[in-house]
C-alpha cells in the first residue's frame, strides 16, 4: 500500500471533491432539478470515480506487478491475482 500512502494528501482531495459532487447531486434531487441537470451530475460524478479508480489500478501495477524490484513470482503473482479480482468486481 505505499503508493497510496505517497498520494494520500491528493488522493483525499479527489474523494472530498467527488464527495462534494455527491452532495451536490443530493441537492439537485432535493431540489427537483430536472433530468438533464441531474444526469451530468451523475455522469460527473461517475468521471471522479473513474478517475481515481485508474489512478489506484495504474499505481498498483507498477509497484506490485510492474516493478523490476520485484524478484519473486509468487509477490508479482500475488499482485496480478488482487488486480483481477478487484476488476472482476469493478466489471460487474
Amino acid at each position: 500500500m505505499g503508493h497510496t500512502i505517497h498520494e494520500k494528501t491528493k488522493m483525499l482531495a479527489r474523494v472530498r471533491r467527488i464527495r462534494g459532487q455527491i452532495e451536490g447531486l443530493e441537492r439537485a434531487l432535493d431540489s427537483e432539478k430536472s433530468c438533464a441537470e441531474i444526469l451530468h451530475q451523475i455522469a460527473a460524478a461517475r468521471g471522479a470515480i473513474n478517475g481515481l479508480m485508474a489512478e489506484v489500478l495504474e499505481g498498483h501495477i507498477r509497484t506490485h506487478i510492474a516493478d523490476p524490484e520485484i524478484s519473486s513470482a509468487a509477490l508479482r503473482n500475488q499482485g496480478a491475482e488482487e488486480l483481477i479480482a478487484v476488476l472482476r468486481t469493478y466489471i460487474k
